[in-house]
């Protein structure tokens, strides 16, 4: 595809626009300059946020200039919930989630021009507020919003309906958002900013802003919100995030979660997200139509968002980890950290090196009694660490405490446990 407005709207990432036409020539005629904004309300990105992140990078690749915005100044404030005023964070920690933020989105953008033709920027919107004195903001800024087109926006009407109402801060976000679009228009051209369809009053308070100030017309671009299988956003105040960043979701863990993305889902997904063309992604539709128990489609998105967010060799190991927990793989030769990530979510107990087997099995959850424990190691369904146990007077040794951390008990084909060294 030759346009990349026909992509993104095939590839399900174009809920709504300003002006369709205008902006498909403008793309067409450009390069033009886009920018996306992050704010640093918790040390992450999630794969909400991916959607806006991988539509730049896709802008990028087609040859556009784009910008990635984290929102030093709004992230101290939050865009306001339909629901309850969001809860402030100081300045320290705001300041260290942008810091992270920014080295998160470097992998995904080509911010030094080797791989496109014009190298993405990284902005900080507290470095055009923080100079800003109140009185310039509500002259030069605040006199181009009418209150009646304010309370209009869904948060804040709903905010307003509502028994705690809205403080005045946070009804001045959009303000602020609206100011990073003019900056980055005066600063570097910008006419072109990309948010969740949940942002679109906050978008269009800003193409308004350069209207009135500017007297010229941008766009903007929204992608449709993704959601659970039901319904509920992704995002960090739903409770529901899958981390970008390893330490708040390891990659086995991100690995596991696409790996079981239900069937209704995973298409949209693997357009969303990968760079897979119209003839693959149509071929795993197929398989998930016609054989959904090999989950081809969901393999093939696991690998390539773990790939994408945490590299080759991650999605390697967190493979290799899959296979030897639920296939025939190796678990000895699994790295320490690897291991351990995959071991997290499994049940299981802290068992004294030492301990008899049967002991372990019930201790981890596996059977209720070690007379249950002795029938499943008669029945030859126990093993510890793949290597199945045929005397149950067995006890686990240091041997068997994989890195001296974690021995994987197993009973029958689908029952797992670890039994962590105390």
């Amino acid at each position: 595809m030759t346009d990349i407005l026909d992509e993104l709207q095939w590839r399900g990432a174009v809920a709504q626009t300003t002006d369709e036409t205008a902006l498909r020539q403008a793309l067409a005629d450009g390069p033009i300059t886009v920018y996306c904004g992050f704010d640093p309300t918790a040390p992450s990105l999630h794969f909400g946020n991916f959607v806006q992140l991988v539509a730049l990078r896709r802008l990028q690749r087609a040859g556009h200039k784009v910008i990635c915005l984290v929102g030093g100044s709004t992230g101290l404030i939050g865009d306001p919930k339909p629901t309850s005023e969001r809860q402030l964070r100081t300045k320290e920690h705001t300041a260290q989630n942008v810091a992270r933020i920014k080295e998160l989105v470097r992998p995904f953008l080509d911010f030094d021009g080797t791989q496109t033709q014009h190298p993405a920027i990284l902005v900080d919107n507290l470095d055009w507020t923080a100079p800003m004195s109140a009185l310039d903001f509500l002259r030069d800024i605040g006199k181009h919003f009418r209150v009646n087109q304010m309370i209009r926006k869904d948060a804040i009407s709903a905010r307003l309906e509502s028994q705690e109402g809205i403080s005045y801060t946070e009804f001045s976000y959009q303000l602020l958002q609206a100011l990073d679009y003019l900056e980055l228009y005066r600063q570097h051209g910008c006419t072109l900013q990309l948010g969740g369809s949940d942002q679109w009053g906050n978008l269009t308070a800003g193409v308004d802003l350069i209207h009135r100030t500017e007297g010229v017309s941008v766009h903007a671009l929204t992608s449709p919100l993704l959601t659970d299988s039901h319904g509920v956003k992704y995002g960090k105040s739903e409770g529901n995030a899958i981390w970008l960043s390893a330490d708040m979701t390891s990659p086995y863990a991100f690995y596991q979660y696409f790996l079981n993305v239900e069937d209704a889902s995973v298409v949209k997904l693997l357009k969303v997200f990968t760079d897979r063309s119209r003839e693959e992604i149509s071929e795993l539709e197929r398989l998930v139509a016609d054989e959904p128990h090999r989950r081809a489609a969901q393999k093939a998105l696991a690998a390539d968002m773990t790939t994408l967010v945490h590299g080759a060799e991650a999605t390697a190991s967190v493979q290799a980890a899959s296979e030897a927990l639920f296939g025939k793989g190796d678990l000895t030769a699994l790295d320490e950290r690897t291991l351990l990530d995959a071991t997290a979510e499994l049940p299981g107990a802290d068992v004294p090196v030492g301990t008899g087997v049967l002991d372990a099995l019930v201790a981890a959850g596996l059977v209720d009694s070690k007379k249950a424990a002795r029938r499943a190691i008669s029945d030859g369904a126990v093993s510890v660490n793949g290597a199945k146990v045929s005397d149950e007077a067995h006890t686990l040794g240091p041997g068997d405490y994989l890195h001296g951390r974690v021995a994987i008990l197993r009973r029958g084909r689908k029952n797992l446990a670890a039994a962590r060294q105390a």
